[in-house]
């Protein structure tokens, strides 16, 4: 597949060193050259220097015979050109763009169609990260949630303690535990490793757990590994910005809500826009601010300003001063392997968001949704299996016979709208919905290539 990528920033250059390792013809548009000649030393990629809504370097580029565009700049109108350019001069099939800005992303509907804006698919990090801490504010004690076939099977991540009825037993105990639910653990991280179980493998404090079930029965299999903890009632967030607004606003009916916002006309702003949310004019990393508010009594801490430093000190404040749980956002994705499971309990990046969402429209085969888990070394991944025995890989067999690379699995299935949990002898029906789980990205690759049509039946 032939793939424009303009911006080399965290996003593009994340994105096109997963898809230069998978046979695509990757060309990178950006302005800083610095940039490109790392990403050109490190990778089987073409490089131009240049601003990538130009009509004449998209043509250098090839965007004449291209399969795709990727405008992931800083800039919003440059996304959007690049993307009218690519449809009007080129007629490029496919072009996404990322969106940051909420105006644009409310008329998402009216402005990006053929008619108007022709993009495929936009993406839009702020809302995606306010999408992913809104689940694990549904779901508290867990560490990353992702739903697949139309939500009605999710893939879960989740710290087993002590105190869970499974651990210390091993995990065929699951099915005598909860024999009404289905349910699978699809991998283990332990030790800095991670590994698929088997049935005889037992459950130990500490463990990361992967599992994945309907979704209606989480909280089920989340009583076995951990004491439920109980729904958070009281948030702070700290930061009035578009994820900031928008969880205050999702959030002020069920919870109490303070909101800190250091700039004074911003929080006039948000003071009169939210009825219910307390909005405070200050710094989060005041100690005599959070005591008057008392921070002791907080279940939530949301850090969401655009300054990761700031996040991460008020986070660290509002923990040692009581606060039961911190949320930190993080613009730089290298700190997300420092930070999380320490003092702070989850650190969220729009980058990583955005890598995750794309990933779903630049693999190869009918790939429908894939997330990303561990900072994006594991992968969730829904594909539809299509052909015949004859035509397909995976049609017509049963699990055990797939020849899936080792460290990937498959852990569901939706088959006409019912959830089936995988099992060896499960045999795979023509448009089966599959949700695979990867233990390592690099498999991903070869678990698309096994989902393809023989290319003597395309």
């Amino acid at each position: 597949m032939k793939i424009i990528i303009l911006g080399a920033g965290q996003v593009g250059s994340t994105l096109a060193e997963n898809l230069a390792n998978n046979d695509n013809d990757i060309t990178i548009i950006d302005d800083d050259q610095q940039r490109l000649a790392q990403l050109q030393d490190k990778h089987d990629l073409q490089v131009i220097r240049g601003n990538g809504a130009s009509p004449r370097i998209l043509r250098e580029a090839g965007a004449s015979d291209a399969d795709l565009l990727v405008a992931v700049t800083n800039n919003d109108e440059s996304n959007m050109i690049a993307c009218q350019i690519a449809y009007t001069l080129f007629n490029v099939p496919t072009k996404i763009a990322r969106i940051r800005n909420s105006d644009y992303v409310r008329e998402r509907d009216t402005l990006f169609n053929n008619a108007v804006l022709p993009i495929d698919h936009i993406i839009a990090p702020e809302l995606l990260v306010t999408q992913d801490i809104l689940r694990l504010i549904d779901y508290p004690g867990t560490l990353q949630i992702a739903h697949f076939a139309d939500e009605l099977i999710s893939l879960v991540s989740l710290k087993a303690y002590y105190g869970g009825p499974l651990v210390g037993y091993p995990i065929s105990a699951l099915g005598d535990h909860l024999p009404h639910v289905e349910a699978r653990i699809v991998s283990i991280f332990r030790q800095e490793k991670a590994f698929i179980p088997q049935g005889s493998t037992i459950i130990e404090a500490g463990d990361e757990i992967f599992f994945v079930c309907a979704t209606q029965h989480i909280k089920a299999v989340m009583a076995e590994l951990q004491r439920l903890e109980k729904p958070h009632k009281r948030v702070m967030i700290v930061g009035g910005g578009s994820i900031g607004i928008a969880l205050a606003k999702a959030l002020e009916d069920r919870c109490s809500v303070k909101l800190i916002e250091r700039n004074q006309e911003r929080a006039e702003k948000l003071a009169s826009k939210l009825s219910k949310t307390l909005v405070l004019c200050g710094d989060a990393s005041d100690q005599e601010l959070l005591f008057e508010e008392h921070i002791e009594n907080i279940d939530l801490f949301l850090a969401l300003t655009s300054d990761d430093e700031a996040n991460i000190m008020s986070s660290l404040l509002a923990k040692r001063l009581g606060a039961k749980k911190a949320i930190v956002l993080v613009q730089r994705m290298a700190y997300l392997h420092l930070i999380q499971g320490g003092t702070i309990d989850i650190a969220l990046s729009p980058q990583q968001a955005t890598i995750s969402a794309l990933s779903s429209h630049v693999r190869k085969g009918d790939i429908v949704r894939v997330a990303s888990f561990k900072q994006g070394l594991m992968e969730g991944i829904e594909v539809i299996a299509h052909g015949d025995k004859e035509s397909s890989k995976v049609v017509g067999r049963k699990i055990s016979e797939l020849k899936l690379p080792q460290g990937a699995i498959v852990g569901a299935i939706m088959r006409n709208s019912e959830v089936l949990i995988a099992h060896k002898s499960t045999v795979i029906e023509e448009n089966d919905h599959i949700i695979l789980f990867v233990n390592d990205k690099k498999q991903s690759a070869e678990v698309e290539k096994l989902f393809q049509l023989s290319a003597f039946f395309l």
